[in-house]
């Protein structure tokens, strides 16, 4: 696909690292002035951002409920994931396990069983310092009529997660240790042992992650702005990749040394895209590709060959 063809969606946006698409033709980014931004389908644009908050909120991974409130996993100091309503009141949702305040939160998922799980990335501070290939000390929480609990651990960066569409297995990006794996859930919740279905090489780092309806699924690479489509004979397809060639070297060899660090997450030299982060299906029949972008102030759509599955909160209610 060529770059050229990409269509630019919003503009002024803050930090649109999460992107998600409902029904009635919405695309929901998250916002780092503390909540979510809606883009309607003429392009209107509605923020809704949390007022006289408790804590330091700077959502990453975002949420849509079955009643229109919205969950944000905090990437703030305070961490923990958070309910933002309406009039902009926000409350805790899940914030302690095991009696231990969450660190700061990378990704939230509502799944059709009702049940939330939850991304951290690291227990490390700063969180630079967990940007290597032998670090590994992310982890799940799941949360449940049986309260929160972590049910993986030991994972290198965990980002986002999605459900299979059948229902049996959990998806997981670990960004850092450069694969995607699964594991079984059982009907408590729990999840069995990690098993690796792809990993991928230099320059990709996986951080979005969705499926598509022939069974494939789609990871959205930060830093080298790769979209790749694994399919379920495990084939990569690259859809697109706009990089350096020079500077995804550099990256590379700093990932490979133990030195990467926030510059070069922060700095991405490219044509058009700015660190491609989450990917979501939306239009009518879920055939139009929505790109999060880290580092911009927009986000990109594209039409898909194949049509995504429809998400748990495709036809929930929106504020």
């Amino acid at each position: 696909m060529k770059l050229d063809s990409l269509e630019s969606v919003g503009n002024g946006l803050n930090r649109p690292e999460c992107v998600l698409c409902t029904g009635d033709g919405s695309v929901i980014v998250s916002d780092w002035g503390g909540g979510v931004c809606r883009i309607s389908e003429d392009g209107e644009q509605r923020r809704l951002l949390a007022r006289d908050s408790p804590v330091d909120i700077l959502p990453n991974g975002i949420a849509l409920q079955p009643d229109g409130t919205f969950l944000l996993s905090n990437l703030g100091d305070s961490g923990g994931v958070w309910r933002l309503f309406e009039n902009g009141r926000i409350e805790p949702a899940v914030t302690e396990v095991d009696g231990e305040t969450l660190p700061p939160t990378n990704f939230v998922l509502p799944d059709r069983a009702g049940r939330t799980w939850v991304t951290v990335s690291t227990r490390i501070t700063p969180r630079a310092d967990a940007y290597r290939p032998d670090t590994a000390d992310g982890f799940i929480v799941v949360s449940d009529e049986a309260g929160a609990r972590v049910v993986a651990d030991g994972l290198g960066y965990t980002n986002e997660v999605q459900v299979h569409p059948s229902g049996r297995w959990l998806y997981v990006n670990e960004t850092f240790a450069r694969r995607t794996s699964r594991m079984k859930i059982a009907s408590d919740g729990s999840l069995g042992p990690r098993e690796t279905v792809t990993e991928y090489g230099p320059g990709t780092y996986p951080d979005g992650l969705c499926f598509d309806e022939d069974g494939g699924f789609w990871i959205a690479s930060i830093v080298s702005n790769r979209i790749i489509r694994v399919g379920t004979d495990g084939a990569h397809t690259l859809i697109f990749e706009d990089a350096d060639p020079e500077h995804l070297n550099d990256v590379e060899i700093a990932f490979q040394e133990g030195r990467m660090g926030r510059r070069h997450l922060d700095t991405v030299v490219s044509r058009r895209l700015k660190s491609t982060s989450s990917i979501a299906f939306g239009g009518v029949d879920r055939r139009i590709c929505y790109v999060g972008c880290l580092l911009d102030d927009r986000i990109v759509r594209f039409a898909s060959p194949v049509a995504g599955i429809e998400p748990v909160h495709w036809n929930w209610p929106i504020p």
